[in-house]
């Protein structure tokens, strides 16, 4: 472990997640690939464990399935009765949450936590009884299966052919303070099924013949494994982050893509997409945004916006980052995430550049001393199939830009040898080359590089011209002055540099000051908000005020059909836009529209809203601009407001 300290915003977040846990109880969540691989009688143990302890743990409602092995294990734990709940001429016997809150235990113990609570209950899912508990602070141990998980819903229907109507949020398993996995072989299983220590007979016959087949089991233990293993691997970021650990720790495969505007941009993403799916790896795509590449024409930086988009759509997470050097913001990155393997394109700088200039390829191999860096060649120039929209091109702006920047170069030039002359006869030849460079650091900071490396050149030239023997001409008679000319513009060129990225940092952290704000205001107001009536305002609001044009959220009806509000929330609501398209949108839980691969006719972009219980709606919107809502930067901003919103509704 380096000496490093760790981020602060990171200790920040850390710091306030543990004093929002500090008066909840945990929860420990036993975790299977299907039923009758133990969990239920695993949870049992580890409570006579902690009962042996001295810990007050009881039982607040465990389903044994008649199943002798869960039966003894469970005598001398306190059981509390059930809840008896009359639906449908039947009495079920339902978790007491109001008992267990009166007895208070330090621990409970709450079997199966996806079930759905019969009408009547307080929640309608077991799941929420649970975060009742926790947040009267008690401990709560619980058992899941794989195929309960929401997010896992529709890909276990494919494998198995039958849908899981039970779920659980996928925040629910992520906020669990624990999580044990409970693993048996398919074939073990099997057996225990045959023998009907599962199912009774009857069921068991008829399950082996459906949702208990060994492809099915082996597919969902390989779901359970690998979901396990990624909260592990969380666990461990987490903790490496609050040890300020940098070294890479080689304990999985984890790749980084990086990316620029060159042509290889996306064959960059294809390469790290055969990588990582040849090494079962994780895979992260990244983009740094330098300075240099700030002042990139709005085509050029639309390209690479497109090959993000297009890793997300392989698979890849992607992160737009920005910073003055572009190798140590790599290295830095990829430390924190504890990359293994770096793709990237070979050196672009050929001969006494790459020399004086350096390069980043360079960079990152002699200083990533845990990473495996791996190149990928260039194109040759003769390439016919060569990518032509990202080649590169020296981003000088417009012709009007232009123009402008030779007008204010030759005012201050002249500005700056007026005061010059003023001084001439009076001061050293040093003092006037001062004025000269004072001209060209007032240039950069007000119009950027390109105007000032203009107006350093200019002010060269004119310095000779009127101030160095002989004078009125360019000759030089003492040819010390070659090396005072020689030095004046390196400083020049070196200032306007410096004061050019000044800028463009300046100007980063000012907008990520205003998006701080934004954000702010939008999460003060919608916790202020008390009906659907007041959230719609506020987003419609908010989403106009920050990406211009109309908006409208759409929720569903109780048939589950989308429709526009019966009062639009602000004048300037989008009205008209393609309900199908939301719908499907609604349906699919993935965003469509102008802009996306998706249904990219409509008049409109779709979002779906994806809340604490799921898709709570859609947001439609026909933006005044695409690249507002297309840039990462402001990507990741809409996603922040739209994960607000669905909250909040």
């Amino acid at each position: 472990m380096n000496s490093t300290r760790p981020d602060p915003d990171a200790l920040l977040a850390r710091v306030a997640r543990a004093e929002n846990q500090r008066n909840k109880g945990q929860l420990k969540i036993f975790f299977g690939a299907a039923a009758g691989v133990g969990k239920t009688y695993a949870m049992l143990l580890a409570a006579k464990a902690k009962l042996a302890e001295g810990v007050d743990v009881v039982v607040g409602l465990v389903e044994t399935h008649a199943r002798q092995e869960t039966i003894a294990v469970l005598q001398g734990l306190e059981v509390l009765p059930p809840k008896l709940v009359q639906h449908r001429h039947t009495v079920q016997r339902e978790f007491d949450l109001d008992g267990t809150l009166k007895r208070r235990p330090r621990l409970v113990l709450v079997d199966e936590l996806a079930h759905s609570n019969a009408p009547g209950c307080r929640h309608p899912k077991r799941w929420q009884d649970i975060e009742e508990l926790l947040n009267a602070g008690i401990d709560v141990y619980s058992t899941l299966n794989v195929q309960h998980l929401a997010s896992l819903n529709d890909d276990v229907s494919q494998v198995t052919g039958i849908h899981v109507r039970e779920t659980v949020p996928d925040t629910v398993f992520e906020l669990a303070n624990e999580v044990e996995l409970v693993d048996l072989p398919p074939d073990e299983l099997l057996t225990r099924l045959k023998e009907g220590k599962i199912y009774m007979p009857q069921q068991a016959e008829q399950a082996l013949g459906h949702f208990f087949r060994k492809g099915n089991l082996i597919a969902l233990r390989e779901l359970s494994l690998r979901l396990t293993a990624d909260r592990v691997d969380a666990q461990m970021q987490d903790y490496r982050d609050d040890h300020a650990i940098q070294e890479i720790w080689q304990v999985g495969e984890r790749i980084l893509v990086c990316i620029g505007a060159n042509p290889i941009a996306e064959r960059l993403v294809r390469a790290g997409k055969r990588l990582a799916t040849s090494l079962h790896a994780q895979w992260l795509v990244i983009y740094v945004e330098t300075p240099e590449l700030q002042r990139l024409p709005a085509e050029r930086r639309d390209e690479v916006l497109r090959v993000l988009r297009y890793a997300e759509q392989l698979g890849a997470k992607t992160v737009a980052l920005s910073g003055t050097d572009m190798s140590k913001t790599i290295l830095t990155f990829a430390n924190s995430r504890n990359i293994s393997k770096i793709v990237l394109g070979k050196p672009q700088r050929r001969g006494w550049r790459r020399w004086l200039l350096g390069s980043v390829v360079d960079t990152l191999i002699s200083e990533a001393h845990d990473i495996n860096v791996y190149l990928l060649g260039s194109p040759r120039p003769n390439d016919r199939n060569k990518p032509q929209k990202l080649g590169f091109s020296y981003p000088w702006g417009s012709a009007k830009r232009n123009w402008r920047n030779v007008l204010w170069a030759a005012l201050m030039t002249a500005g700056s040898t007026s005061v010059a002359w003023l001084m001439s006869g009076r001061f050293e030849l040093a003092n006037l080359v001062m004025v000269y460079l004072l001209g060209v650091v007032f240039i950069a900071t007000r119009l950027g590089r390109e105007a000032a490396v203009m107006t350093s050149v200019l002010s060269v030239a004119t310095f000779d011209f009127f101030f160095v023997n002989p004078v009125h001409t360019f000759a030089v008679a003492d040819a010390q002055y070659l090396v005072t000319f020689a030095i004046m513009l390196l400083v020049a060129f070196v200032i306007s540099h410096l004061t050019s990225n000044m800028r463009s940092q300046a100007k980063v952290a000012s907008h990520r000051e205003r998006r701080a704000n934004v954000l702010y205001a939008l999460s003060e107001q919608l916790a202020a908000s008390r009906t659907l009536t007041d959230t719609a305002l506020i987003a419609a609001k908010q989403l106009q005020n920050e990406f211009g044009g109309s908006n409208v959220v759409l929720l569903p009806d109780a048939d589950g059909r989308l429709a526009y509000p019966k009062d639009p929330p602000i004048a300037e609501s989008l009205q008209g836009c393609d309900l199908s398209v939301a719908q499907w949108v609604f349906d699919h839980g993935q965003m469509a529209g102008q802009g996306t691969d998706t249904l990219p006719g409509a008049d409109a972009v779709f979002f779906p809203l994806l809340g604490f219980r799921g898709r709570v709606g859609v947001l439609a919107m026909r933006p005044a601009n695409l690249r507002r809502v297309f840039l990462p930067e402001q990507r990741r901003l809409l996603d922040t407001f739209t994960s607000q919103i669905a909250q909040t509704i």
